[in-house]
């Protein structure tokens, strides 16, 4: 059989390739889950192209790169011809100045859903957590994906994550043909940084005296399939990601050979709250609420949708002891060598009367 004519073999493939898949857009692709989502998606064969935009260039080779601010109104002409945008430009670090990190988060999620809109995308996929849902002691186990946010601000960029979700369900109403996705990730583990993690970084795990905590993680290999699920449009609407199923906080004693310090919620909740007032550590009381309450969830609609997460809690969490091992954490606050071989000397409770000691101090110099 003789060969097809080099023009029409070429109309073919002009054909394949202009047809196949959508043009995806990441924010924050430079770094962390915006850099393995870039790269996840460039290799995708479902994936026609993959514009990368942040304040920096990144590694990925195969996208075409725009580098600005995500706040800056330009963005819209560099989204010209995408399909879909992820969302993934957030300051979420502990150290980050909370004004600071809300006017970043919440300006550039603004920006980013009114140029997409400007410049005809028709999808925006939002990442949030989990931890929008709030955790309560009357929450069910596990919340459905349909449960109200309950959440406060008063945890780590929580505030932030509640008005994201904000403006992603009012989007569509003020721009007709824009639709959003919200994608909320359980506790996030693999190179991450949080209140959450750093829990595990304690000589003994904090736990408040009548609370029920339970442990639902999820690794980022998985936030990032789930959220190319939710860029090629195979799921949409608001869904949670994370491992299936749960631990309860004697399953995570067990396997962490980590023991227990148990306080009561008073001493608990007000020596978190002196210490964060007085600057000693970045995390406020509202994060404790996290590890005293479930707030486990459903992964339904990734399943309906036919992804299965590829880790489990058990696996997440050996990762996660192993990516701290070496690291020493009182109250949410990152202990130096000497400090942390006190505390490994003298056990938790010391360090924690330590820091009170402290507290006791600054109150007295500032005359309070």
């Amino acid at each position: 059989m003789s060969s097809p004519d080099p023009q029409v073999r070429a109309a073919r493939n002009l054909s394949t390739s202009t047809s196949r898949g959508p043009v995806v857009a990441v924010t924050g692709a430079a770094s962390g889950i915006g850099a393995l989502l870039t790269a996840r998606l460039a290799a995708s064969d479902e994936v026609k192209q993959v514009v990368a935009l942040d304040e920096r260039r990144g590694e990925v080779s195969e996208a075409t790169w725009h580098i600005l601010d995500v706040r800056d109104p330009a963005i819209a002409e560099k989204l010209r011809g995408v399909d879909v945008v992820v969302h993934l430009a957030l300051d979420l670090d502990l150290e980050t100045d909370t004004a600071a990190r809300t006017a970043y988060n919440v300006r550039g999620t603004q920006t980013v859903l009114t140029a997409a809109a400007a410049a005809g995308v028709h999808r925006v996929v939002l990442c949030t957590s989990a931890m929008v849902y709030g955790a309560l002691p009357d929450n069910d186990i596990p919340l459905s994906e349909d449960a109200e946010l309950r959440a406060t601000a008063e945890a780590t960029g929580v505030g932030d994550l509640l008005e994201i979700e904000r403006l992603g369900r009012r989007a569509p109403r003020a721009h007709p043909g824009l639709n959003v996705t919200v994608v909320r990730p359980a506790v996030l583990v693999g190179g991450t940084d949080t209140a959450l993690t750093r829990y595990f970084e304690s000589p003994r795990l904090l736990v408040v005296a009548g609370s029920r905590p339970t442990w639902q993680f999820c690794h980022v290999d998985d936030l990032c399939s789930a959220l190319e699920y939710a860029a090629l449009e195979k799921v949409e609407g608001e869904f949670a990601v994370g491992c299936d199923g749960w631990l309860e906080q004697e399953e995570v004693e067990e396997l962490s050979g980590i023991r227990r310090m148990e306080l009561p919620s008073a001493v608990a909740l007000g020596a978190a709250a002196r210490l964060h007032r007085i600057g000693l550590t970045p995390s406020p009381a509202g994060d404790l609420a996290y590890t005293m309450h479930p707030w486990v969830v459903s992964v339904g609609r990734l399943h309906d949708a036919g992804w299965r997460p590829r880790w489990t809690n058990e696996e997440v969490l050996a990762e996660l002891l192993e990516e701290v091992a070496g690291r020493h954490t009182v109250a949410g606050r990152r202990l130096g060598r000497k400090d942390a071989t006190a505390a490994g000397a003298a056990g938790a409770t010391v360090a924690l009367l330590g820091a009170a000691a402290v507290v006791r101090r600054a109150r007295k110099r500032r005359g309070l």
